[in-house]
């Protein structure tokens, strides 16, 4: 036995992955697929012993990659001393099931391996609960598999011997109650969660302050762009899926004009639905943004289709009508001849500060409400419009004297409310 005390146990996993004819573009496995596969085992904690892509007009129903495939994948996890085999392509729980006999090691896909980072990065509350919401619905088809051992341990030859039948499938039945009971459980805390954040960003409206998102393929840069702008230090890595948990930080844009920005969890090519349903709450914000930055990475050959991906999240979730700018970062490792130029896009390197002066000044265009700081003179016998006030500006300071002297910065509907009042703008 290994003494696993004195060192952590890394998994050593082939990555598998079949390219059919028949299947969308979506579904298939290719070669930038599969160096995503091998950057999210990494961030996972493993590391990759060899890949297997495969070429095949249709999935095997039973082993989706074919028997000879299946033998060849064997031997490999054998001289490469294999923990598990991860496949690009999602598997159905009977063919998940087959290969991992057949393997004798444990087989994941692209999904699982998915939720078993987001497990590893979930801090808040909600996160966590959207993690373990993904993971129960994703658990519930492959129960069967599990209690496969009791049929095992029967008699060799001929039928099950009474009594190991039945325990098998009661358990099966409790588990998935079990299972519904907690997925119920589960929904009902999130509700809970959004309920709480529609009460803050209520509040956030009334203060009338708008709020931009900042959206984009897992590793553009979302973090880091968001530190370069507002000063703040949110952990950045260059890993996937460093981001899970929404992070708000104010931007003062000018003196009159401070916005709310947040950072969102990065999105990935064959997301499972489950997922994007659990991180509906999270990713709700950016139907009630008032502008999304959609962070692309420039320097990645594959932008494109990255950029892909994003938009149809975006459409899915609601948000494609919110005003956008296009953030091509990473512009000082762009290989290209000529940047991306256009009205509603601007090339920076986050990294470097490059382009950020520019990207604020477009949110300001797009997001001054045309605020100005004013004086106003209140007599004591409207001293109610100071309740006014606070709700509706950015009160800077009041003074008691003959009159109310109020220092504001007002919405231009507000100065024509309290023009009377108005001393200088």
């Amino acid at each position: 036995m290994t003494d696993h005390t004195t060192e952590e146990k890394t998994d050593r996993a082939v990555l598998v992955g079949l390219n059919a004819g028949c299947l969308s573009r979506e579904e298939n496995a290719t070669e930038s697929s599969m160096e995503e596969l091998s950057a999210l085992l990494e961030t996972a904690g493993g590391i990759c012993v060899g890949t297997v892509l495969q070429n095949k007009d249709t999935p095997d129903p039973r082993t989706f990659i074919g028997e000879g495939k299946v033998a060849e994948v064997k031997e490999l996890v054998q001289a490469a001393g294999a923990t598990m085999v991860i496949f690009d392509n999602a598997l159905s729980p009977s063919q998940q099931r087959v290969l991992s006999d057949e393997l004798g090691v444990a087989v994941l896909d692209r999904s699982a391996l998915i939720l078993d980072i987001f497990a590893q990065r979930a801090r808040t509350k909600e996160g966590r609960l959207q993690v373990e919401l993904a993971q129960y619905k994703y658990l519930l088809p492959r129960l069967t598999g599990m209690w496969g051992h009791l049929v095992r341990q029967t008699a060799s030859g001929g039928k099950s011997p009474i009594g190991t039948r039945g325990p098998g499938e009661t358990q099966l039945e409790t588990d998935r109650r079990h299972i519904h009971r907690k997925i119920a459980k589960l929904e009902e805390d999130l509700k809970e969660v959004r309920r709480v954040r529609g009460v803050q960003r209520e509040r956030r409206i009334k203060n009338e302050m708008p709020v931009v998102a900042i959206v984009g393929y897992t590793n553009a840069g979302k973090s880091t762009l968001l530190n370069a702008l507002t000063g703040s230090d949110i952990p950045a890595n260059n890993r996937l899926f460093d981001t899970l948990d929404t992070t708000t930080r104010t931007l003062e844009i000018s003196d009159t004009c401070t916005v709310l920005i947040s950072d969102t969890v990065g999105f990935i090519s064959k997301l499972p639905h489950h997922l994007v349903e659990a991180f509906k709450a999270t990713l709700e914000e950016l139907s009630f943004a008032d502008l999304l930055l959609h962070v692309i990475d420039s320097s990645n050959p594959e932008w494109r289709d990255q950029a892909a991906v994003v938009e149809s999240l975006i459409y899915e979730l609601g948000a494609s009508e919110t005003p956008r700018i296009d953030v091509f970062n990473k512009c000082d490792r762009y290989s290209g001849d000529i940047l991306p130029h256009g009205e509603d896009i601007v090339t920076v390197s986050a990294k470097t500060g490059e382009g950020l002066d520019r990207l604020r000044d477009m949110i300001g265009d797009r997001l001054d409400a045309g605020a100005h700081r004013v004086t106003l003179s209140l007599p004591y016998d409207r001293g109610g419009l100071l309740d006014t006030l606070y709700k509706e500006a950015k009160v800077e300071s009041v003074e008691y004297g003959e009159t109310i002297l109020v220092t504001a910065v007002c919405t231009p509907k507000l100065m024509g409310q309290m023009d009377e009042f108005l001393l200088e703008r």
